[in-house]
Formats: structure tokens, sequence, C-alpha cells
């Protein structure tokens, strides 16, 4: 992500120093946003990045109750594919946290059930 925004924030200062130092003109020439060629691969990166959390967050939920986090590991799903590779531990970790919350959250509400039945 930090390339992304790097890469973003270089484009806006380029785009800002080309337009300062382009002479001014009185033609009327049609304006187009700069930003929307390099908002749409940033949405599909984000969305992708998403779906592999997403993904992982459910393989970490199935696993197997025999599961042992120093001898096995989790199969990368194929949502994470398009991914780059020095982004994955990222959505690994963002799926763990995922799937923890949704657990924590799962086991709150199997607890105020139990105390609604006891009351």
């Amino acid at each position: 992500m930090n390339r992304t925004t790097t890469a973003a924030i270089t484009a806006g200062i380029l785009l800002a120093t080309l337009t300062a130092c382009s002479g001014s003109s009185t033609e009327d020439k049609p304006t187009t946003p700069a930003t929307t060629a390099a908002a749409t691969p940033t949405l599909d990166a984000a969305a992708a990045t998403q779906q592999c959390v997403d993904a992982i967050a459910e393989t970490i939920s199935n696993r197997a109750v025999d599961f042992d986090p120093e001898n096995d590991s989790d199969p990368k799903p194929p949502e994470c594919d398009a991914v780059p590779e020095d982004e994955y531990l990222d959505a690994y970790m963002d799926g763990l946290n995922q799937s923890n919350r949704d657990a924590l959250q799962d086991r709150q509400e199997q607890r105020d059930k139990e105390a609604e039945q006891d009351q």
C-alpha cells in the first residue's frame, strides 16, 4: 500500500508542477479529471485485497479442530492470486483479525442467548 500511496502523491505533485509551469492561455481548453484513470486501478486493487482478506478469514474460520499453528499452515486461497506477494502478509493478518472478531462476536451472541434462557 505504501507504493500506491507514494505513487499517487508523486503523480499529484508532478501534475501540480506541470500545471504551474505551463504557460497560461486564453483559449478554452476542456478539463478532464486527472484522478479518474488512477482511481479505477486503486479501487480494483482494494476490492481484490478485500476479497482475499474475506477468503483468508473464511479459511481460518473453517480450520480443522486438530489444526496446529506451530506445524500446520493455511492454504493460500485462489482469491489471493491477484494480491501482490509483498501485500499478502498484510492481507493474511487482516483476515486473521477478521476471523477472530467474527469468532468473538459469535461467542458473545451465544452467551447472550444462554443468559436469556437462564432468565
